[in-house]
């Protein structure tokens, strides 16, 4: 139906007082069946509203899509539907204490990124994590983050004190950079293989799109990247940090050695396997079966699915459709490489769209990426971080990153969030009573 234009037909239905097919995700045919309905009574036709649905009809995508949310992350938290996801650092392993904290400003469930740290430090995690949420009374499931073949720079050559600006060029090798006097800016990369996949003109963005260009020669060495645009001033080559080639399709599984590794510990003792870089149903199929193969006779693992690149982007109907018929599912919306992959003024209509598409799906949505970042990590929020916040309530998850102040982090979110339900369920307006203005006059 999304395909079609409906804007003159919404237009047409308004002032007829009649349904004008906004928010139909969850309840398509429902919803067309209702208006044709509603039309029929208008026309004073022969046994109108004759397939009229019901209520439990026209309300079973959002039952669906609550169940398949209480499958990924437990129950709700009493007086909120929109879960708290927190990132949790080492310090969770070590000081009991600063995870009761936790819990008691709001968290619902915590994520540990297999990228960092070692098992002895997520087995700590988890374990303290568990014995305060028995503390509690209180569910609180454990997210396993795989780290996925996250391309980055390794061992970087350039000018001391020397920052790269538009106009420079920089050469990404494969084996470790020998210092060639032709280029100022050099490093190495991650996972060598990519650069023999990169075409001529192919756009390439390093340290989430602050150092941006495109490739202009292809060398027996590696790739020369010509930059286009970095800040004002320019903008340092630095080791370990993120590499994108934005729409180019690359042929690396995502899951690597290390992955497969961390799996064994995550299939033993985490309750959701989140799943980086992933960008095909094959993909989805590959993890379920690693999973199932080292939790026999266990329950399904529920997955999560991290949307950070073009061809996740479009080839999610088929990866929901391979996951969510054999595992709960669920997916993020990573919206720091997402948004260098197909460029930040396309992110709020890209997040929209898998917001609406999940919905269709019965799919539960994470937001994630800087929510509430300047008050987590500064200490004072900024405006548009507020907006933001209210703006996640439509999804069935918010995720908080750790932090220096992630509790009052945890707190505003959990504030937000129960206010902005008072107001909207979804994108659908609940029409509380406003009393910001006192009663009106009865005149």
């Amino acid at each position: 139906m999304r395909r079609l234009d409906l804007r003159p037909l919404q237009a047409e239905l308004a002032p007829w007082g009649l349904i004008t097919l906004s928010h139909i995700e969850s309840r398509v045919m429902e919803s067309l069946d209702a208006v044709i309905a509603n039309l029929e009574a208008i026309c004073d036709t022969e046994n109108p509203g004759a397939n009229r649905p019901g209520p439990d009809a026209f309300g079973r995508g959002a039952r669906l899509l609550k169940e398949n949310t209480d499958a990924v992350f437990g129950p709700p938290p009493a007086g909120r539907w929109t879960r708290i996801l927190v990132t949790l650092s080492p310090k969770a392993g070590k000081n009991i204490d600063h995870v009761r904290a936790l819990f008691r400003a709001g968290m619902d469930c915590v994520r540990i990124n297999c990228a960092r740290d070692s098992e002895n430090v997520w087995a700590s995690m988890i374990d303290n994590v568990r014995r305060v949420a028995d503390e509690m009374g209180r569910p609180c499931r454990v997210l396993m983050d795989l780290a996925g073949p996250k391309i980055r720079t390794r061992t970087v050559i350039a000018p001391k004190k020397g920052a790269v600006q538009a106009g420079d060029r920089i050469l990404l090798t494969r084996e470790t950079p020998a210092g060639n006097p032709e280029f100022a800016f050099q490093t190495d990369c991650s996972i060598p293989d990519v650069l023999r996949q990169i075409a001529v003109g192919a756009k390439v963005s390093i340290r989430d799109g602050l150092i941006a260009g495109h490739v202009e020669a292809v060398r027996d060495d590696g790739v020369v990247m010509a930059i286009d645009r970095t800040p004002p001033g320019g903008y340092p080559l630095e080791v370990q940090r993120g590499i994108n080639f934005p729409g180019s399709e690359l042929d690396v599984s995502p899951l690597s050695e290390a992955d497969l590794s961390a799996l064994d510990f995550v299939a033993a003792h985490a309750d959701i396997v989140s799943y980086s870089f992933v960008q095909r149903p094959e993909d989805i199929a590959r993890l379920q079966d690693e999973v199932a193969a080292r939790r026999a006779g266990w329950p399904r693992m529920p997955i999560v699915a991290k949307v950070e690149t073009q061809h996740a982007f479009a080839n999610l109907p088929e990866m929901i459709v391979q996951a969510a018929g054999g595992n709960p599912f669920a997916v993020m919306i990573a919206r720091g490489d997402l948004a260098v992959e197909i460029g930040y003024e396309r992110l709020s209509e890209v997040q929209e769209e898998i917001l609406w598409l999940c919905e269709a799906a019965h799919v539960p949505v994470i937001w994630a990426t800087q929510v509430l970042e300047s008050l987590a990590k500064r200490g004072m929020p900024s405006r548009g971080e507020f907006t933001d916040a209210a703006m996640a309530e439509r999804a069935e998850c918010v995720m908080l990153n750790k932090s220096k102040y992630v509790e009052e982090g945890i707190t505003v979110l959990d504030n937000v969030l129960r206010r902005m339900e008072a107001h909207t369920l979804k994108r659908s307006a609940q029409l509380r009573p406003l009393t910001s203005w006192g009663r009106l006059s009865e005149t």
